[in-house]
């Protein structure tokens, strides 16, 4: 009866361990040592880097916010994610709802991949960085859009 007792204390354990590490969340970049899942350049920059986690659970990273829209742009499956995560310019590492964010696309921006582009996490912090560097704002759909040109 003792080793029934512990077998199932042990199978409980297991299966809890089991459940709780299925948690879709999203996932922390390691700088330097991943790889864009679109370019496949190394993702070091944490202003501009970005990340998609699946419905599954699967996170997947990008060195640049435009290849993490050109590639669901491709792919056609932004239905398929349950996160869909930038950085937010003004406080690199932080990432932010790129659904929610704000684009500003601006000569003054360097971005990994040449589209001068960056998130922001509010409307007023893009139209202040626009009123003294010049640029366009963008919201996630007019952004996917202009991106997909």
């Amino acid at each position: 009866m003792m080793n029934f007792n512990k077998s199932l204390i042990v199978i409980g354990f297991l299966l809890f361990i089991s459940l709780s590490s299925c948690s879709v969340e999203p996932q922390e970049i390691q700088y330097g040592k991943v790889h864009c899942h679109h370019c496949d350049m190394t993702v070091v920059d944490k202003s501009h880097a970005a990340e998609y986690v699946t419905k599954k659970g699967r996170a997947y990273f990008f060195d640049a916010a435009e290849c993490l829209i050109m590639k669901l742009n491709d792919d056609k499956n932004e239905d398929e994610m349950a996160f869909i995560l930038v950085s937010d310019i003004n406080n690199p590492g932080n990432l932010i709802d790129a659904v929610n964010a704000n684009f500003v696309i601006s000569k003054a921006i360097k971005s990994p991949m040449g589209a001068n582009l960056a998130a922001f996490s509010t409307h007023k912090k893009a139209q202040e960085f626009i009123g003294n560097n010049k640029g366009n704002v963008y919201n996630w759909e007019t952004i996917k859009t202009q991106l997909s040109n």
